[in-house]
């Protein structure tokens, strides 16, 4: 650690009622803003420079700023394996290998942290979990790319690595510091388009003067706006949840007063725990999205709609999709949306045989995955089996019910549709409420006394809709038979 650095955040921290690491990890996020324009201005040409600057940030983060040398030194470890891994590890199972090896690096981090147990201390483990997975999808890439094309899909090929990267490379994209603390995580050929700057080559017939603005002749567009809306939505967020935690903390859904209200408000509030601890993520991860967008990676191609410059390469979070969505996969999909590209492209799939459709083994085989990532709280695992299973008898309820709400083709909805929407919306918050309550909890105990405080209303309702979307029972049936009823000759077979 740099000298006398702690004493001005120890001071503020003290006045804010926060700790220094705490504060100087906030801190980070504002301060890559002016960190990534610099690593913008640097020439293109000389992206060794780039690779340079990257990780001599990244070095003033955990070293100068955190004093964390033993999370240096876990960096090293992950990196190092991994590349020796993907270089000489010639095998189909070479992926996995890595996996085991970066998923049991990081576990034995996970059960340091949790036996210390110093809720205001910053350590490595929430870097490393955006180092597994940047990792992890390396080594699959790596091997990708010793597989003949037509054996991968289309994801595959663009993200496949045919050759492997030289060490300096290799280094920025471990230490992009950008989203070295938060994420979002991103694939290796990402960083590799932006280090080289082919990320920003137009197509064919595209007029530059329209589609993008740069200065002189550099490559990277133009990205302070965008960058700056990310920026004040990121701090509306992070006051929100300092505003809201005084009142819905642990300790009140604990304690006597949570008891003292109905069991409606009880819900209501249960809700508002959810909301307001997703507003810390919400308010770090739209930060990170910016300073990502201002150094230029968050560059994702020209809008064909508006002809203009697109940046939302590596957006994470979409807060509102997430507190307005209709079903479980809506609400789970746009939460880290980083990760769960990666469960999806590098657990969900990958576990999944060739030529059949992912079953639920492999939903449940990848939140388990999740659950194991994050570490090894019982909450995690508790709230990661059940949204498994509530995933899948949403899957099995829309199937069955929201045709009942669209014109016979399926193409328009009726009027009753509005109603549909509504209930659905309200039941998925209600639902996930509880869902997501062991993951801030973590306890068992604690977990299992706030459920049983609102009367186990989920597992209930989890138990009775496996119950009556089940094949044997005539609910199902007669939900079938109305669908057939109501549906074009030609596609009714489909329906069951």
């Amino acid at each position: 650690m740099l000298p006398y650095i702690n004493a001005p955040f120890e001071y503020v921290g003290g006045a804010l009622g926060t700790s220094a690491d705490e504060l100087k990890l906030v801190t980070t996020f504002y301060l890559s803003y002016p960190l990534a324009a610099l690593l913008k201005r640097i020439p293109d040409k000389e992206p060794w420079k780039k690779n340079v600057f990257v990780v001599a940030v990244s070095m003033f983060y955990l070293v100068g700023l955190f004093d964390l040398w033993s999370g240096l030194r876990t960096f090293i470890i992950s990196a190092g394996g991994a590349y020796l891994i993907s270089a000489k590890v010639n095998s189909p199972f070479m992926p996995w290998i890595g996996f085991v090896f970066l998923m049991g690096h990081m576990s034995m981090n996970h059960i340091v942290r949790q036996s210390v147990n110093e809720p205001g201390s910053v350590d490595i483990t929430g870097a490393q979990m955006v180092l597994v997975m940047k990792l992890t999808a390396f080594c699959w890439n790596v091997q990708d790319g010793r597989v003949p094309e037509s054996e991968l899909t289309d994801f595959q090929k663009d993200h496949a690595i045919r050759t492997m990267p030289n060490l300096l490379d290799y280094a920025g994209y471990v230490f992009f510091f950008p989203a070295m603390m938060a994420g979002p995580a991103f694939d290796y050929c990402d960083y590799n388009d932006y280090i080289t700057t082919t990320m920003f080559t137009l197509p064919p017939g595209t007029d530059p003067s329209k589609a993008l603005s740069t200065r002189k002749k550099r490559k990277i567009p133009r990205s302070g706006f965008p960058a700056a809306i990310k920026s004040v939505y990121g701090t509306l967020w992070i006051v929100g949840f300092l505003k809201l935690s005084a009142y819905y903390s642990t300790a009140f859904f604990l304690g006597p007063e949570y008891m003292r209200y109905g069991f409606l408000r009880r819900v209501w509030q249960l809700y508002m725990l959810g909301l307001t601890t997703r507003m810390k993520y919400y308010g770090v991860w739209s930060l990170s999205e910016g300073t990502c967008i201002l150094c230029g990676i968050g560059y994702n191609g020209i809008d064909p709609s508006t002809g203009r410059a697109q940046w939302d390469r590596l957006t994470n979070i979409k807060p509102w999709e997430i507190e307005t969505a209709q079903n479980a996969r809506a609400y789970l999909g746009f939460w880290n949306i980083s990760t769960n590209h990666w469960l999806r492209n590098y657990m969900y799939l990958r576990v999944t045989p060739k030529g059949k459709k992912p079953g639920f083994r492999a939903t449940l085989a990848t939140f388990v995955t999740s659950a194991f990532w994050h570490g090894f709280y019982p909450g995690y695992y508790m709230t990661f089996v059940l949204a498994a299973l509530v995933q899948t008898i949403a899957k099995n309820g829309r199937r069955l019910i929201r045709p009942l709400f669209l014109t016979p083709d399926g193409k328009n909805p009726l009027a009753t549709k509005r109603y549909y929407d509504i209930i659905t919306t309200i039941i998925t918050q209600v639902i996930f409420a509880y869902t997501v309550a062991p993951f801030i909890l973590l306890g068992f105990s604690d977990t299992f006394k706030v459920w049983a405080r609102v009367y186990f209303y989920t597992l209930i309702c989890v138990a009775a809709s496996f119950a009556i979307f089940s094949r044997n029972l005539p609910i199902r049936k007669q939900l079938v038979q109305m669908q057939t009823a109501r549906a074009p000759p030609e596609s009714t077979s489909a329906i069951d």
